[in-house]
């Protein structure tokens, strides 16, 4: 799996190098918008279809963008890909505790509630973190 995926961020990287390709290298977050509207608004059309040869296409469309906002963040030197993943397996672990040896939910929403809570902690904390890193400079 991590073979694949390795090869598909070299491949954005490539594609978006001085040797790559005019079209990529021109795009940044702004231009690359519309490009991730159509293409959610595509996986969530093959979803409803249900057909999987089509979700398989268009969740690899999707993925695309994403690799291309991370690409472009790495080339800021602000972070990448890694990161992301990264940050999203510890937002899923934190607002997972129930899985995780934290209180135990019976329904489906009381864990909704849960998460809702954590967000609402999470939140707070990075706008203390903002205030702290202002305060610095």
């Amino acid at each position: 799996m991590a073979r694949e995926f390795d090869r598909l961020v070299r491949l954005v990287a490539k594609l978006r190098s001085p040797t790559g390709c005019p079209w990529d290298r021109a795009q940044d977050h702004r231009s690359l918008i519309r490009y991730l509207k159509e293409e959610t608004r595509e996986v969530a059309q093959a979803l409803q279809k249900g057909e999987w040869h089509d979700i398989e296409d268009e969740l690899g469309d999707l993925l695309l963008q994403i690799l291309l906002h991370a690409q472009i963040k790495r080339e800021e030197g602000r972070f990448d890909i890694e990161d992301v993943a990264r940050s999203q397996y510890l937002k899923l672990k934190r607002r997972h505790p129930h899985v995780f040896g934290g209180p135990r939910f019976k329904t489906a929403k009381d864990v909704l509630r849960n998460w809702d809570a954590i967000k609402v902690g999470e939140r707070k904390q990075r706008a203390a973190d903002v205030a702290k890193r202002k305060k610095r400079r």
